[in-house]
């Protein structure tokens, strides 16, 4: 099979790595629009799940990412003017460049040809490929030229956020909540190599206005946001890698679904096909197992039709409670006021509730009391949240497994088995 990839991230690579391994006669090429070391974001979260797929599929790509992966280890959440609070668990990080450059090492060495600075802006330039892959992200150009029959949906979040990176290595995993004048400010860290971490600022747009941020040169905003959180950086400081006329690159996250995943020999993997928050951590997971799931139909079925009718049904399945976990977790972020009053164990057992669909219907006082009746009453636990991108489900949910947090009244929570992000 001739195969043009459109796309050399995670999605994109990875599936022409699995290709390859599957069938050493495929011709692949991969275009990429950018010049070869170009990335965007700083570091990358994944657990023990995603190693062991990896390891499956391709067991020299995954050997190098584990060697060049960073553990942290439990997690932490400050909120100022309380004590912090540490839990168990753990995950890796990795530098997102040097992720790509693993995957890139990877698949030349399969035989696969990737061309920098090569933009495909339509299937036209690609014609004489048997199949044509959209890895080239959320605003997949590809995409644009069968809008009708992918039905795109584009919906852009509330909140504000910046993905910085800080010289600050953060051993676990952590949240950061700082009140201003305007409004709560807050972070999500964890590293990814040593002597970096990444640094994900978020607030509410009110916030953001307010503090003036977005108004300002980049290296000025940069040092009022190190004095925001000062404490927990701790004499670091903050950098920045994107940055539009001397300006921070703020955004709002958009969520991408798309009604349809194909169109004639066109499909759409990875974030051409799909987003979720980054509050769960589970982009380059998805991306990962796209790419897997793709590869596996392709070899399952000689019509190309059918191949991709198949990979299509089977990743929307899979990725229905993931996308809709997301959407809940970005509207607990969206509503921040409405939990951090709370205390803070309280406060971090709502945090890692945030997916429960309950939760968002009713008073959080509600919820907690009525989440400590289904403990006491089935002598089952209420799972708030394993992990970011885990497979745990809230109460509230449709299913409820794993430790529990605590009620209103508890002073203490109890350790819970693995990261929240």
């Amino acid at each position: 099979m001739k195969i043009s990839c459109v796309g050399a991230g995670p999605a994109g690579l990875y599936f022409a790595i699995v290709m390859k391994r599957r069938n050493p006669n495929h011709e692949i090429v991969v275009h990429e629009r950018n010049p070869a070391g170009t990335t965007h974001g700083w570091g990358v979260v994944f657990w023990d799940d995603l190693l062991a797929t990896l390891r499956t599929n391709d067991p020299d790509s995954a050997r190098a990412i584990a060697d060049q992966a960073v553990p942290w280890s439990g997690q932490v959440v400050d909120v100022e003017g309380q004590p912090p609070l540490h839990y168990g668990g753990g995950g890796y990080g990795i530098c997102r460049r040097r992720l790509l450059q693993i995957l890139i090492e990877r698949a030349l060495a399969l035989g696969v040809d990737i061309r920098f600075e090569s933009e495909i802006c339509e299937p036209s330039q690609v014609a004489d490929a048997d199949l044509i892959v959209a890895a080239d992200g959320v605003a997949s150009q590809l995409r644009r030229h069968h809008a009708d029959q992918f039905r795109p949906r584009i919906e852009a979040g509330r909140n504000k956020y910046i993905w910085l990176a800080t010289t600050r290595q953060f051993s676990s995993f952590t949240f950061g909540f700082v009140p201003t004048h305007a409004g709560w400010v807050w972070f999500h860290a964890y590293s990814f190599k040593e002597g970096a971490s990444t640094f994900i600022v978020e607030c509410a747009p009110e916030t953001w206005n307010a503090l003036g941020l977005g108004t300002m040169v980049a290296d000025a905003e940069l040092r009022v946001l190190e004095s925001i959180f000062a404490k927990h950086l701790d004499g670091h400081e903050l950098i920045s890698r994107d940055s539009h006329d001397n300006r921070l690159a703020w955004s709002s996250f958009r969520t991408l679904v798309n009604r349809s995943w194909h169109a004639d020999n066109l499909v759409l993997i990875g974030d051409a096909a799909h987003t979720t928050h980054f509050t769960i951590g589970s982009g380059t997971r998805l991306a990962i197992d796209d790419a897997i799931a793709l590869a596996s139909a392709l070899s399952e079925h000689d019509s190309l039709a059918r191949a991709l009718d198949v990979f299509e049904l089977r990743r929307h399945r899979a990725l229905a409670r993931v996308q809709r976990d997301a959407r809940l977790s970005a509207e607990w972020f969206e509503n921040l006021p409405r939990y951090i009053r709370y205390n803070a164990p309280t406060f971090f057992t709502l945090l890692l509730a945030r997916r429960s669909r309950l939760l968002k219907r009713i008073p959080a006082r509600t919820y907690l009391y009525l989440r400590d009746r289904f403990t006491r009453l089935t002598d089952r636990t209420a799972s708030p949240f394993a992990r970011i991108g885990g497979p745990a489900h809230a109460f509230g949910s449709k299913a409820n497994v794993g430790p529990a947090g605590p009620s209103l009244e508890s002073p203490a929570v109890d350790a819970v088995s693995a990261g929240a992000g």
